[in-house]
């Protein structure tokens, strides 16, 4: 079932560059916790998302969650096609703390992932 598991592991330095860039202000991602209720949040860059997902509150995540926004913007705005599809995959019946927990998670080790790539590649 984890066919691509090891494939994920070898992102070049320019795709986990792309991917870890900061977007122009009209690029970012909007929270809000319902149709035209902004919650002032916004993330220009991975790193930003990861942040804001502990403080939105939950509403704006199980918003956005449920209408798939999230792996939207970061498959087409970061282009990062992986992270999108694991989020993808994430139980539409989570919602809340839970599912705060599991994004940060999936995000952390993410980020982990590219900046790791990035180091070592700049090192070598």
């Amino acid at each position: 079932m984890r066919k691509n598991r090891g494939t994920e592991g070898r992102i070049d330095l320019e795709t986990a560059s792309r991917i870890l860039r900061t977007v122009s202000t009209q690029e970012s991602f909007l929270f809000f916790t319902g149709i035209n209720q902004y919650t002032g949040e916004f993330a220009q860059n991975l790193e930003d998302f990861y942040s804001e997902l502990s403080n939105v509150p939950l509403e704006s995540l199980d918003f956005h969650f449920e209408r798939g926004d999230f792996e939207k913007w970061i498959r087409e705005m970061l282009g990062d096609a992986y992270l999108a599809d694991r989020i993808n995959r994430v139980e539409k019946s989570i919602k809340g703390e839970k599912l705060r927990r599991r994004l940060k998670g999936m995000v952390k080790r993410r980020l982990n992932q590219l900046k790791n790539t990035r180091e070592k590649t700049l090192k070598s």
